[in-house]
């Protein structure tokens, strides 16, 4: 009996593996982002993580788990209110996980035991970390690794400083924990309560920079930090952290204007805060829509105007190999790149004295045409099962698809199919335009017939 157990155990294992090993990497990672999700919501759906001892509804814990593992930030309970300590430390640990990236974590793993990272390995880490060479991978995880700690670390500790104001020393070095783990992941979760994220902090100038930082430097992309370490120490950038820079800077820097004009005068948001409290929240809300989660002034209470700008924003979202989401930055300055060159009438796509491959722009108009269709696909959706207004519904879809975390309100109320809506959403934000993006990079073999060129009529 125990020979045949042998036997099946023996056959399931060579089975398993045979289609480990047959799996893409692409494929490989889905798979891991799945399984985290699943243990994360039996984990919550335990009668231990929740704070009044009752077991949360299955489908609230898989929604909790994959916006904390997508590390989107949308909740249909709240954080405090709902999860104890246990059920915390839980999300604390998806989110940190989901973040960093299965393969990051994985690699972590295989450091700490000593064991050599294999070829295959190292195949899986470009695709996760959405680059385009082998070249380095390891040792790109370690930098992860050390800039991860550092910023996490120093974001603790200044927000626990500001926190032991308000409250004990030790709820305050919690408190900074989560917010600081939660900040540079661009997760979105709180600890404060009653759906309220960060709004008892609008005109705090503390809380407004340091979690600004640590939602800027999670969204630059790993790859990028390194290169302005680096060339602090007199290294070059690459074009690639050059065009992320510029653009983030003035996507921040023109949402923050549009926001400040477009709310100025709106009682339910910037008009009864003082001049600082203006400026504060008028930049907090240009930061946190690159996929952060966090507000501190009322989004439902936004004019729409502000609400639809925001969406844009959202949809854009952080850049490559980020703790972010949406279509990321570069994608987006190729775009208006590609669109100056056309309307230049250059035939090549140029910026700081370089040429942007061709396949390169393919991609990028590949990626936002598939994330634009899967908007446009969940926003339908939802309308038709929760018959409500458009505007509410976009933004939820982009939030979910941008892994923002930023909502309208609607979220508590979603329906058993709306919370499966935008769980599949959020999880092809967190994992299917990069998979798409690096699958089509990796396709450059050449046709074996080139058919003959004829034009068609555009615009």
């Amino acid at each position: 009996m125990v020979s045949k157990a042998s036997e099946v155990y023996s056959a399931g294992r060579r089975w398993f593996l045979s289609r480990v090993n047959a799996a893409s990497p692409a494929q490989i990672l889905v798979a891991g982002f799945a399984s985290l999700i699943v243990l994360g919501a039996v984990l919550l759906a335990l009668p231990t993580s929740s704070r009044d001892g009752v077991a949360l509804p299955f489908l609230d814990a898989l929604f909790t788990s994959t916006s904390a593992v997508c590390v989107t930030g949308l909740v249909v309970v709240d954080t405090h209110d709902e999860f104890s300590l246990f059920g915390q430390l839980v999300i604390l640990c998806l989110i940190q996980a989901g973040g960093l990236g299965i393969m990051t974590v994985s690699t972590l793993v295989f450091l700490v035991l000593g064991r050599r990272v294999t070829l295959r390995n190292r195949l899986l880490i470009q695709e996760a970390m959405n680059q385009l060479t082998l070249e380095g991978m390891v040792r790109l995880i370690r930098k992860v690794l050390i800039v991860t700690a550092v910023v996490e670390g120093a974001g603790m500790l200044l927000l626990a400083v500001r926190w032991s104001f308000d409250m004990g020393i030790p709820r305050a070095l919690y408190y900074g924990l989560f917010h600081a783990i939660s900040g540079f992941c661009n997760a979105g979760f709180d600890l404060f309560g009653g759906f309220r994220s960060l709004t008892g902090y609008t005109a705090d100038v503390w809380v407004n920079l340091v979690m600004t930082s640590l939602i800027v430097i999670g969204g630059l992309g790993f790859s990028v930090v390194s290169e302005v370490i680096a060339h602090r120490r007199g290294c070059k950038l690459s074009l690639h952290a050059r065009v992320v820079l510029l653009t983030t800077a003035v996507l921040i820097a023109v949402g923050m204007v549009v926001i400040f004009l477009l709310e100025l005068d709106n009682p339910e948001t910037l008009k009864p805060l003082s001049p600082l409290g203006k400026v504060l929240g008028a930049y907090f809300q240009a930061v946190t829509p690159r996929t952060a989660g966090f507000n501190t002034v009322s989004i439902g209470g936004m004019r729409a105007a502000t609400q639809l700008f925001i969406v844009v924003l959202m949809f854009i979202g952080a850049s490559p190999g980020s703790t972010g989401g949406g279509i990321k930055t570069s994608t987006f300055a190729t775009l208006l790149l590609a669109v100056r060159s056309v309307v230049r009438g250059r035939e090549d796509v140029e910026v700081f004295e370089r040429r942007i491959p061709h396949r390169i722009v393919y991609r990028a108009l590949a990626v936002s045409m598939i994330s634009l269709a899967l908007v446009i696909v969940v926003t339908m959706a939802l309308s038709v099962v929760r018959r409500s207004e458009l505007l509410p519904v976009l933004f939820e879809a982009t939030s979910a698809f941008g892994t923002v975390g930023l909502s309208m309100g609607i979220t508590p109320t979603l329906s058993a199919l709306g919370k499966v809506l935008i769980i599949c959403t959020m999880f092809a934000g967190r994992v299917g335009p990069l998979t798409v993006a690096t699958a089509i990079a990796q396709r450059q073999h050449a046709n074996a017939v080139r058919y003959p060129e004829e034009r068609v009529m555009v615009g």
